[in-house]
C-alpha cells in the first residue's frame, strides 16, 4: 500500500537544517515513560542509549520520569536535590502525595514533554484537557492493536483500510487502552513513530499519521584497532564451539572448522519474530545442503524465553562429559610432555610405541567410551512445562529436524536468556552474538528491530524483513544491502510461500561463501554502524522538538513551511568490488570454506572502500548559534 511520506522520513539527507539550535537554556525537556530505568522492552534500550546524546545537547534541562522501582534506583540512578526552586516546589508537593523522585536538573521558560506509549498518554491527556503551557510529543514505538492483530495470524497489512477498529479492540479486550492510545495520539502537538511501516500501520489504527519519523540507534563504539571486531568474533566463536563439543557429544561428526553458527532472538512471538518461516526454511536449507552433499554444517539458536522447570540432564551430561575429556587430554599430554622431555634431555628419540604405557591407554579408551550416548543429541537445552504444544517444538516434529547424524542443519532452543553465569552456554548476549556467523530475524511485525540493528554495529550480518522498521531503513540508506551483510526477505509483496524460499536462498548463498568473503562481508556490515548511531539519528528528535515548539508556541517560534524532503544525496553504494553473494562472485555449488579466488585480492580494496562509504556520511548538526548577518536557512526557528 503505497502513502505519501510523513514530513521526516527516514534520510539523513532529508531534513533541513538549523544553523542556529534552539534556546536550551531556556527550555526543559521531558521524556516520559514506563520503560525510565525499568526495562520490559526495546523502548528501555531507546531511552538508555539515547539519554547520553541527548544530555550532551541539553545539559540539566533534560529530564526523565518514569515508574519508581526501588531496586531499579539503587542500581540505576543516584538520588540528589533538584537544583531549581520551581523544580523542587513541584516535586515536594508530589512527594506529599506519594511520588518518589530522583533528579538533578535545571529549569527552564519553555516546556517540551515527550510520551512514550498509551502507558505515558494519560500525563499528555491530562496536561492538554487543563490547557498546561507545554509543548507535546506522543511516540508510539508499535500500536497496540496492531500487535494484537499480528499475534492472531491475521493478513494485517493487506487489509489495514478494512479492520472495524473499535470491534477488533473490544473483542480483544483492549478498548481502555486502545482508547487512551488513540486519545493520546489526537491531544499531540506532534505524533511520532519510530519507522515508515510503523507510520503507515498508526495511520490506519490511531487515525492520525505521523508528523515525524525517529529511527532507533545505539551508542556505537568504535575500536582503536580496526579489525577488532574479527578478533572478538573469532575468540567468541571458539566459546560457542566449545558448548556444541558438549551438546553434540557423540555425534560431533562434523567439522567445526566449517560450521557456521546462526541464531534468531526475542520475545517468545512466534509469528510475529518469525520463527514460523525460519523453521520452515530451515527445512529447506537442510534439504539443499544435503542434496548438493555440501561438507557445511549449520547450527542454528533459538534464543526466545519460555516456561521451563530448569536445564534437562542430557544437556548438562553434555557439557560434564565435554570437561572430562578436556582432563583427561590434558592429564595424558602432561605425562606424554614429561617423557618426551626427559628422552631429549638424554639425547633419545623417544620411542613413540611406549611413550604412553598401558594405564594411559585404558584411561583413553575410558574417555572414548564416555562419549557413547545411544540417543539423539536434545532440540532444546531446558525441560519445557509445554513441550507438547510449544509452537518452536511442534513444528521441529513436523519438519523432522532432530539432530541426526545425516542432517546438515543442528538446532538448539535455549528458552532461556544468556547469561555468563549460566552452566551450560556462560556468555553475555553481545559475546554470544559476537561470536555468530548470522543473525536471522525474518520478522512478520517488528516496528524497529534492534537484534539485526545490534548486529549490525557488531559487525555480524543479518537477515531482516521489509516489513521491519530496521529493514525499511537499510534499503532506504543502501544500494545493495546484501552486499553489506543485510539480507530483506521481501514478506510485504509476496505469498508465506515465496517469503520462504527467498529466505532459503539467503541461507544457502551464505552457506556458500568462502571464509574469505564472510570476513569482506563483516567488514562491510561493520562500516554500516554509523548510520544506527545517535549522534546521527538523534536529529529526527531534535527537528520533532523545533515542530512542537512552533505549534505549542507560535508567537515565539516559527518554523517555515517544508516541502517532504527528499533521500538524494544520502546513500551508501554499492561496493565496485563484486559482493559477496551467490548471484555475484560464487559458483552454482558449494564449496570450502577455505576457498579464495586469486583474483579477489585485485577486486577488493578495503580501504578505498571504506574511505567511499565514510564519505557518505553527513555530519550531525551544529547546535551552534548562527552568527549575526548570516542568512537564515530554510526550516529554521526564530525567536
Amino acid at each position: 500500500m503505497l502513502r505519501g511520506r510523513s514530513l521526516s522520513v527516514t534520510s539523513l539527507g532529508g531534513l533541513p537544517r538549523w544553523e542556529a539550535g534552539l534556546p536550551v537554556e531556556n527550555l526543559l525537556l521531558f521524556e516520559v515513560s514506563w520503560e525510565v530505568t525499568n526495562k520490559v522492552g526495546g523502548i528501555y534500550t531507546v531511552i538508555q542509549t539515547k539519554a547520553k546524546t541527548t544530555a550532551d545537547e541539553w545539559g540539566d534541562n533534560y529530564f526523565l520520569i518514569g515508574p519508581y522501582f526501588e531496586h531499579n534506583m539503587k542500581t540505576q540512578v543516584e538520588q540528589c536535590e533538584p537544583v531549581n526552586d520551581a523544580v523542587r516546589r513541584a516535586m515536594d508537593t508530589m512527594n506529599k502525595h506519594g511520588c518518589q523522585f530522583v533528579t538533578d536538573h535545571a529549569d527552564g521558560r519553555h516546556v517540551i514533554v515527550q510520551f512514550h506509549e498509551w502507558q505515558a498518554g494519560i500525563g499528555l491527556i491530562l496536561s492538554r484537557a487543563r490547557k498546561l503551557p507545554i509543548a507535546t510529543v506522543f511516540t508510539t514505538h508499535a500500536t497496540l492493536l496492531g500487535r494484537y492483530l499480528c499475534a492472531a495470524n491475521i493478513d494485517f497489512y493487506n487489509h489495514l483500510d478494512k479492520f472495524n477498529i473499535d470491534k477488533e479492540a473490544g473483542e480483544r479486550q483492549i478498548y481502555h487502552r486502545y482508547c487512551m492510545e488513540r486519545a493520546s495520539v489526537h491531544c499531540a502537538h506532534v505524533f511520532t513513530t519510530v519507522s515508515e511501516i510503523t507510520a503507515i500501520e498508526a495511520e490506519h489504527m490511531l487515525k492520525r499519521k505521523p508528523d515525524v519519523v525517529t529511527p532507533n540507534g545505539l551508542n556505537v563504539k568504535k575500536f582503536s584497532a580496526v579489525h577488532e571486531f574479527q578478533n572478538l568474533h573469532a575468540m567468541y566463536k571458539a566459546r560457542i564451539q566449545e558448548f556444541v563439543r558438549g551438546h553434540f557429544y557423540g555425534h560431533l561428526d562434523f567439522d567445526l572448522e566449517k560450521t557456521l553458527f546462526l541464531f534468531i532472538a526475542g520475545r517468545y512471538e512466534f509469528s510475529n519474530k518469525g520463527a514460523d518461516i525460519f523453521l520452515e526454511s530451515l527445512s529447506r536449507l537442510n534439504f539443499l545442503l544435503r542434496m548438493h552433499k555440501s561438507d557445511v554444517t549449520v547450527v542454528v539458536f533459538f534464543i526466545m524465553p519460555a516456561k521451563t522447570n530448569n536445564f534437562n540432564v542430557e544437556t548438562l551430561k553434555g557439557q560434564a562429559v565435554r570437561k572430562q575429556l578436556w582432563d583427561t587430554a590434558h592429564s595424558v599430554k602432561e605425562k606424554f610432555g614429561k617423557k618426551l622431555y626427559d628422552a631429549l634431555l638424554r639425547g633419545e628419540i623417544p620411542d613413540m610405541n611406549n611413550i604412553l604405557d598401558r594405564d594411559d591407554m585404558t584411561i583413553m579408551k575410558r574417555a572414548i567410551f564416555s562419549t557413547q550416548r545411544q540417543s539423539l543429541p536434545p532440540v532444546t537445552t531446558h525441560n519445557m512445562i509445554d513441550d507438547s504444544t510449544d509452537p518452536i517444538l511442534s513444528t521441529i516434529r513436523r519438519i523432522g529436524l532432530f539432530n541426526s547424524r545425516t542432517d546438515r542443519v543442528k538446532l538448539i532452543l535455549h528458552p532461556e536468556f544468556l547469561s555468563s553465569t549460566s552452566p551450560l552456554l556462560p556468555m553475555d548476549y553481545e559475546e554470544f552474538v559476537r561470536g555468530c556467523h548470522l543473525g536471522v530475524f525474518p520478522s512478520y511485525y517488528e516496528p524497529w528491530g534492534y537484534t539485526p540493528a545490534e548486529c549490525t554495529v557488531m559487525g555480524i550480518p543479518s537477515v531482516t524483513t521489509n516489513l521491519s522498521g530496521f529493514g525499511c531503513f537499510m534499503q532506504e540508506h543502501v544500494a545493495d544491502p546484501t552486499a553489506y551483510g543485510i539480507y530483506i526477505v521481501d514478506r510485504r509483496f509476496c505469498s508465506p510461500d515465496d517469503s520462504c524460499n527467498q529466505l532459503t536462498q539467503f541461507l544457502y548463498g551464505f552457506c556458500k561463501q568462502s571464509r574469505r568473503q564472510r570476513i569482506i562481508q563483516r567488514n562491510r556490515t561493520e562500516r554500516l554502524s554509523d548510520l544506527l548511531d545517535w549522534r546521527y539519528l538523534g536529529r529526527y528528535y531534535q527537528h520533532a522538538r523545533h515542530l512542537t515548539l512552533s505549534r505549542a508556541f507560535p508567537e515565539k517560534f516559527h518554523m517555515e513551511p517544508t516541502s517532504p524532503p527528499t533521500t538524494e544525496g544520502f546513500k551508501y553504494p554499492r561496493p565496485p568490488s563484486v559482493p559477496p553473494s551467490p548471484s555475484g562472485s560464487q559458483a552454482s555449488s558449494p564449496q570450502s570454506s577455505d576457498a579464495e579466488g586469486d583474483d579477489e585480492d585485485e577486486r577488493y580494496d578495503e580501504e578505498e572502500e571504506a574511505e567511499r562509504d565514510r564519505l557518505n556520511i553527513k555530519s550531525p548538526f551544529s547546535l551552534s548559534h548562527v552568527p549575526r548577518g548570516k542568512k537564515k536557512q530554510h526550516g529554521e526557528y526564530k525567536n
